[in-house]
Order: structure tokens, then C-alpha cells, then sequence
């Protein structure tokens, strides 16, 4: 099956992810002057590495397949899953979360509480993950323009 043994439907969409992560590492250690590594690895901000990621993949299935593929659909489908979690759920559970700090806050004022709070940069804007996919299909269109 060459289309297992294509090393590019699994590197790109991992390489579109992983260059987006960077990207936002080094914008948030040029605006904060602070080298955090921790970035590399944390969920939410601009723009979404997932759908980088899901819609490089979208888009290396559609170029080796074709859009009428099974495949391409399949990849399509997992792709809005992932982009409607990012915006739905996480992006829920990530304002639940301020609101649950402000409250922890507020409650145990002057008394020792927890240090740990709750991640509240968990999900995306709507803007977030549209310039995510934008990036994921412009950064694989590219990549394939180039190769041939």
C-alpha cells in the first residue's frame, strides 16, 4: 500500500504542528523576555498547531488520494472533530477555568490555597484555528508544489 509507506502524509502534518509551536515559543519569548520551554508543549494560542497539523494532513491525503477518496474523507472528518473540539470544548473548559481561579482566589483570601491552578489556555478562538488550518494547507500545498 504506497500510501502507507509514504513518508510525507506522516512527517508534514507533524512538521506543520512542530513549526507552529515553534513559531509561537519564539514569539512569546521575544514579547516576554522569558525562555520558557513549557510553550513547546501548551494547548491555545495563535494559531492552533492542531489544526495545522489535521488540515496538513487533510491536504497531503487530498494531493496523494484525491478529494473522492475514502481516505480524504475520513481525514477530513477527523479534521472538524479536532477543530470543533479546539473551539468548542477546550475553548469551554478553558473559561470554566478562569472563572473557577477567580473564584479559589477570592474564597481563600489571606488563607494558604493550592499554588496550582487550573490551565485556563486550553482552547482556541475561532481566528485561532482558521489561521491554523490556513497554515496547515498553505505549508503542505507548498511543500508538494515545490517537490515536483
Amino acid at each position: 500500500m504506497q500510501l502507507l509507506g509514504s513518508a510525507s502524509i506522516l512527517w508534514l502534518p507533524l512538521s506543520a504542528g512542530l513549526l507552529v509551536q515553534l513559531y509561537k515559543f519564539f514569539f512569546e519569548w521575544i514579547k516576554r523576555r522569558d525562555f520558557d520551554l513549557r510553550v513547546l508543549a501548551r494547548a491555545g494560542g495563535m494559531p492552533s498547531s492542531h489544526a495545522a497539523m489535521v488540515c496538513s494532513l487533510v491536504s497531503a491525503i487530498g494531493y496523494r488520494t484525491g478529494p473522492r477518496s475514502d481516505l480524504f474523507a475520513l481525514a477530513a472528518l477527523f479534521a472538524l472533530i479536532v477543530m470543533y473540539d479546539a473551539t468548542g470544548v477546550r475553548q469551554a473548559a478553558g473559561k470554566q477555568a478562569v472563572v473557577l481561579n477567580q473564584i479559589l482566589r477570592e474564597l481563600f483570601s489571606g488563607q494558604p490555597v493550592s499554588e496550582e491552578e487550573l490551565k485556563e489556555l486550553i482552547g482556541h478562538s475561532p481566528t485561532e484555528v482558521y489561521v491554523g488550518a490556513l497554515v496547515g494547507v498553505l505549508y503542505t500545498v507548498l511543500w508538494f508544489q515545490l517537490a515536483s
